[in-house]
């Protein structure tokens, strides 16, 4: 499956119908320190581990990811 882009507008929209949205924040730990904005119930996992935790990654969910 080939990455997309997603507008906070589309997943809201998406969220509004019902959908499930997996978040990934994938931020650096220096850079999820320092920033006062986090997604309540968002996953954090740096760039570098995801390649290595994707077997935890839910399959039947849209995973939506974001860093800075």
């Amino acid at each position: 499956m080939e990455p997309s882009r997603i507008t906070v507008a589309n997943a809201k929209d998406k969220m509004d119908h019902g959908e499930e949205i997996f978040f990934l924040d994938t931020r650096t730990e220096e850079a999820w320190t320092a920033s006062d904005q986090k997604l309540p119930g968002a996953t954090r996992l740096s760039v570098d581990e995801v390649e290595f935790c994707s077997h935890k990654l839910p399959r039947d969910k849209l995973i939506v990811t974001y860093c800075t």
